[in-house]
């Protein structure tokens, strides 16, 4: 998901999204621990999606306290 896509969703369309992608993640832990899956760069992915969620959330929420 590209920056300008999580720009326009509302806030609590992202906080249903992050706790989304935290549960994704930690699926894909559960599968690299397993040994299911090798495929390390899916969590990288993962966890650079929801670095730009809660960016993007922490700052629609400094608008709002505004």
């Amino acid at each position: 998901m590209k920056i300008t896509e999580i720009r326009k969703m509302e806030t609590k369309d992202l906080i249903k999204q992050v706790s989304d992608v935290k549960v994704e993640i930690a699926e894909l832990r559960r599968r690299m621990h397993m040994g299911e899956t090798t495929n390390v760069r899916a969590i990288r992915v993962k966890r650079k999606q929801l670095a730009r969620m809660l960016t993007v959330m922490s700052e629609q929420l400094a608008k709002e306290k505004i």
